[in-house]
């Protein structure tokens, strides 16, 4: 079937001759200097190209021809094609044409009603398109043309209400189509609901078809009915694990009675309830204000669009659209304490319409800029001054919080060395399992699956993984649960039967401030204390994570490529572990010409499996020591609480040489090519019956 795309333009590109003068909406749609997508639908915002527009009408147009190839009822087909080819013709338009449409009061923003003012405009003056009309319907031309304005302005209603950002009766009016002669309207609707939902997605279609259903025969067969606020408030914050009364109540009082909520998704999604509130009771707050200083109506501000917010949020990193986390923690700390300078939230009122967005200071928009160009440039230098700079004005949230690559370090979390994690999996016993760190879930999941009839908890001291934890356990359905814990503050909440440490004690190492400062072993004995008090009789603790090499010996690196060198050098200057070393004996000799290095086996072994994360990751693994007990220590601190160990071995997860091979080789004493030091160890220790 030829798409509606090769019906209009030539090979080139090029818009064919004499078809816009037929088609007055494509040349809204073709010639227009307005750029207007929904961030929330593109995969990158640098490929934006201002034709998303026209391309989703294309695509609205194409899947319509094929819905329809054997509909016999060609005057619908006909009435519907219309619609779909007016419905956005607001959003293009050059500079002039727009000047018009605003002088005339047509609300732009408002795509669906002022769509409908401009095809009234066209049809009142009798262009092609009236006479279009006249010639499928005769005498009842302008009954339908009435209806066709009808279905513009209700355009995409019934997805809003799906999704909770507008009130079903919005949709009232389409009740109307019976009485004007539409023998199946519920066809109708269907039919161009299909088009409309799934010119964005496919899959978007194949998840909501139910529930368009559904709506559109209640609103033709029943009447309108509104959803209640929790279930309205479900589908707008759908990363919610539950939606407490408080928050439907304020929604149901204060948001849903008066206002239609656009973009809302799009710019709220990564907000958490509390902050979505917060930033809905500012807005509210103004629109008061707006009010109150002209002295208009109740009614004066009928629409709240976020689509300047949600704009401003996204930018491309690694070419693809990621939240811009710099300018959500700066806001995030305005939305904890309004008085923070350099941002507001920033409301602009036109044609009953609330415009949200925060603005920023020169300074923190070259501050956020700055953030950008660093995390791009993947310099080291670059990568610690985000920390610093986001932890002098305090935006950081935690200690733990990595700021720009907190999304890809826990896919990366989730990729790597998945054998062992999987053979620890094996060890766990009893009903009730908790996971310790649970990072990016992916322990959390294969717990789940090789144990469905368990009680499986996961457990972090971050609030950017929890946050996260809890997102994606709403979006793809698990029983688990999660819940801050930190072991060396004390023992679980409850008796559990097994806890497993799968790469968390070296952070607990490294990051636990401890009476001698961090690096102190007591911060993990105390952890591992507090958790074998945690376990019932007979439970386990599971470790897996790093293990120091015994002893004192010397291994040398030869580095493939400078800028190997450049790294070492780096973390020389930055690893501030394994106190026990003078600086002489970590590193005893660097030949910069030769790229070669030599050092202590525990240093040369703590700097290579920190180099295989590479440099994004290196600001925050440059301060983890991921060796901290040797095999044996972890024996004696076990026995020494009575445990019985029935596991203790040390290996070299294959990943890391793997990765390591293509930039460096490693050398013994001798000189020789040497295997590389154990990465990795499994201790189980279990409690004793009485």
């Amino acid at each position: 079937m030829k798409s509606n795309y090769d019906k209009y333009f030539d090979e080139n590109g090029f818009v064919k001759e004499g078809v816009l003068s037929e088609n007055k909406w494509l040349k809204y749609l073709s010639e227009t200097d307005n750029i207007y997508v929904n961030a929330e639908r593109v995969e990158s915002i640098d490929t934006i190209s201002g034709t998303e527009t026209l391309k989703y009408v294309m695509r609205t147009l194409d899947i319509l021809d094929e819905i329809t190839a054997d509909y016999e009822d060609k005057k619908t087909v006909f009435l519907i094609e219309t619609v779909l080819k007016w419905s956005e013709v607001s959003k293009g338009g050059l500079i002039e044409e727009r000047k018009e449409w605003i002088k005339k009061g047509y609300p732009l923003s408002i795509h669906n009603i002022a769509s409908a003012n401009i095809f009234d405009d066209e049809v009142s003056t009798e262009g092609e398109t009236y006479f279009s009309f006249k010639e499928n319907f005769g005498e009842k031309a302008d009954e339908y043309i009435e209806i066709a304005k009808l279905l513009i302005k209700t355009h995409g209603l019934i997805g809003q209400a799906i999704r909770g950002e507008n009130p079903v009766s919005d949709n009232a009016k389409l009740l109307e189509l019976s009485n004007r002669g539409i023998k199946e309207p519920y066809t109708l609707l269907m039919i161009l609901n299909e088009c409309i939902i799934r010119g964005v997605s496919d899959k978007l279609w194949i998840e909501v078809k139910g529930e368009v259903s559904t709506l559109v025969d209640r609103i033709l067969h029943e009447g309108i009915t509104e959803y209640p606020a929790a279930y309205r408030l479900e589908k707008l914050c759908p990363n919610e694990m539950d939606i407490y009364d408080e928050d439907a109540y304020f929604f149901a009082k204060e948001v849903f009675p008066f206002y239609e909520l656009w973009y809302f998704s799009g710019a709220l999604s990564d907000f958490d309830m509390t902050q979505i509130k917060e930033i809905l009771k500012g807005v509210l707050g103004k629109i008061r204000e707006y009010e109150e200083g002209c002295g208009e109506d109740k009614d004066a501000v009928r629409h709240i669009n976020f689509k300047p917010l949600a704009d401003n949020l996204y930018y491309d990193y690694e070419g693809s659209k990621h939240i811009n986390v710099y300018r959500k923690r700066i806001i995030e700390k305005y939305l904890r304490d309004s008085s923070v300078e350099n941002v507001e939230l920033f409301v602009a009122i036109e044609n009953k319409t609330a415009f949200v967005d925060f603005k920023f200071s020169k300074v923190c928009e070259k501050l956020i800029d700055f953030c950008v160009e660093a995390e791009r440039s993947g310099l080291l230098t670059f990568e610690k001054s985000i920390v610093v700079l986001y932890d002098m004005f305090g935006f950081r949230r935690d200690a733990f919080d990595r700021l720009n690559n907190e999304e890809k370090y826990l896919k990366t979390m989730n990729n790597v060395v998945t054998s062992t994690k999987d053979s620890i999996i094996d060890f766990a016993i009893g009903e009730k399992i908790v996971d310790v760190g649970s990072g990016g879930g992916i322990l959390l999941d294969r717990l789940e699956k090789k144990y469905p009839d368990k009680t499986v908890i996961g457990t972090d001291i971050s609030t950017n993984v929890i946050e996260a934890l809890n997102q994606k356990k709403s979006r793809e359905g698990h029983k688990w649960s999660v819940c801050v814990q930190n072991f060396v503050d004390g023992p679980f909440r409850e008796k559990v039967d097994s806890i497993v440490f799968s790469s968390i004690l070296h952070e607990i190492y490294s990051y636990t401030e401890g009476e001698n400062g961090l690096f102190d072993k007591e911060s993990v004995r105390k952890a591992l204390k507090n958790a074998f008090e945690s376990l019932n009789e007979g439970g386990r603790i599971i470790i897996r994570d790093g293990i120091k090499t015994e002893g004192r010996a010397l291994r040398t690196i030869k580095f493939k490529t400078p800028a190997g060198m450049d790294f070492f050098k780096n973390y020389l200057n930055d690893f501030k572990g394994l106190t026990e070393l003078s600086e002489e004996e970590k590193v005893t000799f660097i030949d910069e010409k030769n790229l070669t290095v030599t050092g202590d086996i525990n240093f040369i072994r703590e700097f290579m499996y920190t180099y295989t994360w590479g440099s994004e990751s290196y600001a925050h693994e440059v301060k983890e020591q991921f060796g901290y007990f040797t095999l044996s220590e972890y024996k004696e601190f076990f026995e020494g609480i009575g445990a019985k160990i029935t596991e203790a071995r040390e290996f070299l997860e294959p990943g890391y040489p793997a990765n390591l091979e293509k930039y460096l080789e490693l050398y013994d004493e001798e000189g020789e090519v040497c295997e590389y030091p154990a990465s990795n160890c499994i201790i189980v220790a279990q409690k004793q019956r009485s």
